[in-house]
């Protein structure tokens, strides 16, 4: 037994939000605004902003990483499933120059890559993702392949920026 991914992404997040690098790029066919981050007693009150939310979801974390100055790349499949999570966070990221969204019918790749890392494998980024199904999940840092992923992204999807 491994550790758990739900739990890699959360830290791996908040470490982006800490220190934000220049990209963030979330590759995913599904995905789902689920709950990465209990902050029920208020211990990361700090990094979250004025109003921290007790149980801070995907497009929060993501919309602070945003703010914080990172450029955000979502790719996800164009099906309703998604739609929900891409109109929360179009509504939550204040600045849209910070804020790419792509619509790619054919993405079936899963990846959220930062800075100096990445975590890549078989998950959604989905309720059933990061709870239900087993699944298949590699972390990499510092490693050649995170800068090559970043190169790949933008030339497959012609970041604007």
């Amino acid at each position: 037994m491994g550790l758990r991914a739900d739990s890699i992404l959360s830290t791996a997040l908040l470490a982006e939000l800490i220190h934000p690098g220049p990209k963030l790029w979330l590759v995913s066919g599904w995905i789902t605004d689920v709950e990465v981050l209990d902050n029920r007693h208020g211990t990361l009150d700090g990094l979250l902003g004025d109003d921290p939310p007790a149980m801070c979801q995907l497009s929060d974390l993501l919309n602070l990483i945003a703010a914080a100055g990172a450029q955000l790349h979502v790719v996800t499949r164009p099906d309703q499933h998604n739609h929900a999570f891409v109109n929360r966070l179009r509504a939550a990221v204040a600045d849209k120059r910070h804020l790419y969204i792509t619509f790619d019918p054919k993405v079936h790749e899963k990846t959220l890559c930062g800075r100096n890392w990445m975590l890549t494998g078989s998950m959604n980024f989905t309720i059933s993702g990061l709870g239900d199904n087993e699944e298949s999940v590699t972390y990499r840092v510092d490693d050649p392949a995170v800068a090559q992923a970043q190169l790949d992204f933008a030339e497959r999807w012609k970041e604007q920026a």
